[in-house]
């Protein structure tokens, strides 16, 4: 059996070859040609997976090692008799460690604490869920929207929208849905801008096309919102290098694209196809995993904000900025086609980044509350040192 994988899908050929012949290709190579005697193709959100791709070829399952299925023509699939499979939940973390180095970026810039202030979430899923525990381990208030949740759950703590517009931060974290009962395509438009308060932040890590990036302009030019952290675009690989220039930040559709999350997607999808051929997964990727890019932190607490804290530790294990003068001088190349290129190839070439989890944080004067907030984070933290007088005596781990 004939198994053709994204050769950006990390541990991906040592998985699937246990179960075939897999061969692992760049996402311009996975072509008809390509796939003419494959069985399974395991791929990203990179290739459109239609008729154009597949027909004529021997696949019959497919997989992306990604939350999105955007990029599939699920309805010819299912009426080509060929089964698909994605994964749900496998970059989660990752997007809230995006989210969270973002936000201490955006408050910095403003010169504010987030320590109070409120967020709102549409969208409260895999990803929403934990980017609301990480707001709520800064000491923000969080407000939560998602309607299917609300008529599932009938849980009270899911808000009508109407309710989040006087967050100071609003967030999204929908699946691009065209229609139905909760349509999110262009859901932020003019009329969704406009209600927000006038020194708001708009954070996208979702779908390009659940806003309207004319109105998000008007918006930013206009100073109806404070700004824009933007991780996706309408029209990808080709955004929009105007309304780039107006984020604060303005990132290649990154967000998700840990190391760890990528093998969390590997793993997912490697899986699903081996209950899908009714074989018993026998694929271990830890022996493969490199160590920590940043093992352990050490900082002073002495005299310190919690955030000031937490901003020194965030940005040392991802600092964020890269990615977006990365993505800036991308967008400033002169033409429509080079820009294309730029965006494609930041994607393809992104640095290793590790989740926050991976960190040991060693905190000198501390008291609990910091180690507290960066456990919330994910990190691994604990005191070191001797604590400053007159601050709580930390518990550690």
């Amino acid at each position: 059996m004939k198994i053709i994988v994204d050769e950006n899908n990390p541990c991906a050929e040592q998985a699937f070859s246990t179960l075939g012949e897999a061969i692992a290709l760049p996402a311009a190579k996975i072509t008809r040609e390509a796939l003419r005697d494959c069985e399974i193709l395991a791929c990203r959100s990179t290739i459109r997976v239609n008729a154009d791709l597949l027909e004529g070829t021997a696949v019959r399952c497919v997989a992306t090692a990604t939350i999105g299925t955007d990029h599939f023509d699920t309805a010819y699939l299912d009426r080509a008799g060929i089964r698909w499979y994605s994964a749900p939940g496998c970059n989660a973390d990752s997007v809230a460690d995006y989210f969270t180095a973002a936000l201490l970026s955006v408050a910095q810039t403003q010169g504010a604490a987030l320590e109070g202030r409120t967020l709102g979430v549409v969208g409260c899923g895999n990803v929403g869920s934990r980017v609301a525990r990480r707001a709520l381990a800064l000491g923000m208030r969080v407000l939560e929207n998602d309607p299917p949740l609300a008529r599932q759950t009938g849980d009270p703590r899911y808000r009508p929208l109407d309710d989040l517009f006087a967050a100071d931060y609003i967030t999204l974290h929908t699946p691009l849905t065209p229609e139905g009962p909760d349509p999110t395509h262009h859901l932020v438009n003019e009329a969704f801008l406009q209600r927000m308060r006038p020194g708001a932040v708009l954070v996208n890590t979702s779908r390009g096309a659940v806003l309207d990036g004319g109105s998000l302009k008007a918006a930013l030019r206009d100073g109806w919102i404070a700004g824009a952290v933007l991780d996706v675009w309408e029209g990808e690989p080709s955004p929009d290098p105007e309304l780039a220039e107006l984020a604060f930040l303005a990132t290649p559709h990154v967000a998700g694209h840990s190391f760890d999350g990528k093998v969390n997607g590997t793993m997912q999808i490697y899986r699903q196809v081996c209950e899908y051929l009714g074989r018993e997964p026998a694929f271990d990727p830890a022996p493969l995993l490199p160590p920590p890019d940043v093992p352990e932190i050490v900082v002073d607490a002495a005299g310190r904000a919690d955030e000031d804290v937490i901003r020194e530790v965030v940005f040392t294990v991802y600092p964020i900025r890269n990615d977006d003068a990365r993505f800036r001088e991308a967008m400033a190349l002169p033409g429509a086609s080079e820009r294309s290129a730029g965006f494609s190839a930041l994607r393809t070439n992104y640095p290793r980044r590790r989740e926050f989890s991976w960190t040991r944080v060693l905190v000198r004067n501390a008291s609990e509350r910091p180690l507290r907030k960066l456990r919330g984070l994910s990190f691994q933290a604990e005191c070191a040192g001797i604590e400053t007088a007159g601050k709580e005596k930390p518990h550690g781990r």
